[in-house]
């Protein structure tokens, strides 16, 4: 099987890990060697509520049985993604009401980016330095890390860099900007908060000069950093806000939110201002729909907070100079790349799942599920822990 993989499976690095997965459950992976992998990545932040959660897993069963596919988005009336876009409009303030469903992080990013052009008549977008949101054209414009966007250009013209968390910089944004497009957290960066209002003060800028704001929350949403969606910790209500990760319970979804009045312009002058063949899939709708039921309706959010304590409790340790971000969106600093890589790599010969991240090579991604027990938190710091007083010793 691994050789079929290196065979005829497209890589995206040329040395994967590999891992032959037989099952998962909970906060676990299982190889076909018979190891277990305590998982403290989550598939990147996008098994919310580990592997095979019985509550995704019994509404995906029941809708498979009723129907899957049946015709293109928007045409005909499908019960769960209706009644998913009803849920997510009563967990979000006005005037986010209105959300249009996707498959991936990345195509909301481009979604939201059509429709601040459609809504402003402007073309500029202006995007934060060290961004990440995602890897289609439209995403990849915004990305913030030329080294990885100029192989690929010319991309989409008229988007320009700010810088993030800087004051100073918001005179950038001006009457030309048709929006400006910021992870409440940079994942990418090295999970990076906004510090002093500034987010605030992002959506102030903008509704001088009549810009939108559109938010990021592919990462931090769905509970991951202690509330639905990261922005609420931040006092600033986005234009449009998009969606993706946790969102599916770890199938693939996106969606980007935005008021009724807005999200109407994308279907008309032209009709079918975004088109999507399986955004809305009644089964993916039926897994987003379970996983935010679970999420809002249980005390999973409220365990967030005490479980970020406990990492940080866990992982004092000299090597680590400083733990970055929210919630269950973490990220250990260490002092060079090569030491990452090193905890990362011995960490998974211990059978503990880590992962990077895409532009601080120092940092060391805990991202568990957001059902990951106390006992399973401190059995992982535990590992860190002794990989770390190995290489000290060393």
């Amino acid at each position: 099987m691994k050789d079929d993989f290196y065979t005829y499976q497209a890589q995206t690095t040329p040395h994967p890990l590999a891992m032959e997965v037989s099952h998962a459950k909970g906060s676990y992976i299982y190889d076909t060697q018979g190891g277990k992998h305590l998982d403290f990545v989550a598939g990147v932040s996008a098994c919310s509520l580990g592997h095979c959660h019985p509550r995704i897993v019994n509404a995906v069963k029941a809708q498979m049985e009723q129907y899957q596919h049946v015709m293109v988005y928007g045409e005909y009336v499908q019960a769960p993604a209706v009644q998913l876009t009803k849920l997510l409009a009563q967990h979000l303030p006005k005037p986010l009401e209105t959300t249009y469903l996707v498959n991936s992080g990345a195509e909301a990013i481009d979604g939201a980016m059509k429709l601040a052009r459609r809504v402003t008549g402007r073309s500029e977008i202006r995007y934060a330095h060290n961004a990440y949101h995602g890897n289609t054209f439209g995403a990849l414009s915004v990305m913030g890390f030329e080294e990885r966007k100029t192989p690929f250009g010319p991309l989409v013209p008229d988007c320009l860099p700010i810088q993030f968390n800087c004051e100073t910089c918001l005179d950038e944004i001006t009457e030309k900007t048709a929006a400006v497009i910021l992870e409440t957290i940079q994942g990418g960066a090295g999970f990076i908060l906004p510090e002093n209002n500034y987010l605030t003060k992002v959506k102030k800028r903008c509704e001088e000069v009549g810009a939108l704001l559109i938010l990021d929350e592919i990462q931090p949403g769905f509970g991951r950093t202690g509330t639905l969606f990261g922005f609420e910790q931040f006092d600033v209500i986005p234009d449009i806000l998009v969606m993706g990760k946790g969102m599916g319970g770890g199938l693939p979804i996106g969606a980007f939110t935005a008021s009724r009045i807005h999200m109407e312009l994308l279907s008309n002058n032209p009709k079918l201002g975004h088109i999507t063949t399986f955004g809305g899939n009644a089964v993916i709708a039926s897994a987003a729909l379970a996983t935010l039921q679970e999420i809002t309706e249980g005390d999973i959010m409220a365990q967030v907070k005490h479980k970020e304590k406990l990492i940080r409790a866990k992982l004092q340790h000299p090597l680590i100079s400083e733990i970055r971000g929210s919630g269950l969106m973490l990220a250990a600093l260490v002092g060079t790349s090569e030491l990452a890589s090193e905890v990362i790599l011995k960490c998974k010969d211990r059978n503990l799942i880590l992962f990077w991240l895409l532009f601080e090579p120092r940092a060391i991604r805990i991202t568990p599920p957001l059902t990951i027990s106390d006992d399973e938190i401190e059995e992982g710091c535990a590992i860190i822990t002794d990989v770390l007083d190995a290489i000290q010793k060393k």
